[in-house]
């Protein structure tokens, strides 16, 4: 009577375990996971770590492959033209919302080719100037901006990059003209800003971190909605000049659409798991990023609203289309 008890509870304890018969088969191979843009950067880290937990909770090998190229097109149409299985996956990243506002036509349609699974991490601007600027805060700096129209300029990682629309959605709100000085990435950005020969450079946090604390560069404004734990005596953009005023650098998984839902809800599911450990939070902090799992839907919605916004920015920027 006992073993019959015994048996019939572990029964009951197994169903209410199971998945669907399709996800039971999921999955069963190595899984890839495609990074648009080259080892190093912010999208080839969060990929990684993710990557490294991912195996972990699946029970299969997630191996990431950098397909750089064409501002992450690329590898984003290589993703999306895959066969839609669930065993090629994708690592994106803010610049799909921009690069469907700046290109006239691109290979791959951002909302109808993808099914989003999860948000991953989420990076905040920091505006930094050289010391030798004679506005302390951000406020100072706008009003010397003013005083001097066409005299300030500000660096970017390129025509189109986050670094740039950042600072043009800033300069609209303000009434600013700067000169714009793109260079070939962050990095070359930093090095002309650390020589004096730019005024200021709205850079990816954890590039200039180190400059920041170092004195080596001055920090105006992050661009998150709250000030980071790294740096609490600098204010945001929100609070001190534009209200609502929020950018950052996300990091989401993505599948080709088609993969069935089964196999995406898997997968959800396994994506909030590793975000949630605390030595992937712990990881991702260490490089700047905050681990923000979601839903497949509040992703889907994010991705929608960013084009939205950036593509209003493209427009009242008056930025030539790719």
């Amino acid at each position: 009577m006992h073993r019959s008890l015994t048996r019939a509870l572990c029964a009951v304890a197994l169903a209410a375990l199971a998945v669907p018969a399709f996800g039971q088969s999921y999955p069963t191979r190595p899984v890839r996971m495609i990074a648009p843009f080259a080892p190093g950067g912010g999208t080839d880290i969060s990929a990684r770590i993710l990557a490294e937990g991912l195996t972990k909770v699946i029970g299969q090998t997630v191996v990431v492959d950098n397909r750089p190229g064409a501002g992450s097109t690329l590898g984003t149409d290589l993703a999306a033209k895959a066969t839609p299985d669930g065993y090629t996956l994708l690592l994106g990243n803010i610049s799909m919302a921009f690069n469907a506002a700046l290109y006239r036509k691109l290979p791959y349609d951002t909302l109808r080719d993808f099914t989003p699974v999860s948000l991953v991490t989420d990076q905040p601007n920091i505006l930094v100037a050289h010391p030798s600027l004679p506005a302390k805060t951000i406020a100072e700096f706008i009003k010397l901006a003013r005083a001097q129209p066409g005299k300030l300029t500000y660096g970017s990682a390129g025509n189109g990059s986050g670094t740039h629309l950042a600072m043009e959605l800033l300069l609209m709100s303000q009434q600013m003209d700067l000169v714009h000085v793109p260079f070939k990435g962050t990095g070359p950005a930093l090095t002309a800003l650390l020589g004096n020969q730019i005024s200021v450079f709205f850079s990816t946090y954890a590039s200039a971190l180190p400059h920041v604390k170092a004195d080596r560069l001055r920090a105006y404004a992050v661009t998150s909605e709250k000030r980071t734990v790294t740096l609490p005596d600098v204010p945001t953009v929100a609070e001190t000049v534009v209200p609502g005023y929020r950018y950052s650098t996300w990091y989401g998984l993505l599948a080709p659409a088609g993969v069935p839902r089964p196999i995406i809800d898997t997968l959800s599911k396994a994506t909030v798991t590793v975000l949630k450990t605390p030595e992937i939070r712990e990881r991702y902090a260490s490089q700047g990023m905050d681990a923000v799992p979601t839903t497949p839907k509040e992703f889907s919605e994010l991705i929608r609203s960013e084009m939205a916004k950036w593509a209003k920015v493209v427009k009242a920027a008056k930025i030539p289309l790719l």
